[in-house]
């Protein structure tokens, strides 16, 4: 089985919250003031988060940061 990268880990946690949250990428892209296509390129691990993005979507999603990044080592 193949390792877990951290960008697949925070596509998942983000995903995951989100869904959560019951928003879709638009809405969350609209509380976090990203552009839809950052919010899905991140979901599907295509690009890496810089950390104030990870800062806005965990305030978009009411989570804290450490939620987004939980299991990433």
């Amino acid at each position: 089985m193949a390792a877990v990268t951290p960008e697949e880990r925070f596509a998942s946690n983000l995903r995951r919250h989100r869904k959560a949250a019951k928003l879709t990428q638009e809405q969350l892209s609209a509380r976090a003031g990203l552009h839809p296509t950052e919010v899905s390129r991140l979901e599907r691990a295509v690009r890496d988060p810089r950390l104030g993005t990870i800062v806005r979507l965990a305030k978009g999603l009411g989570v804290s940061a450490e939620q987004l990044v939980a299991g990433i080592r």
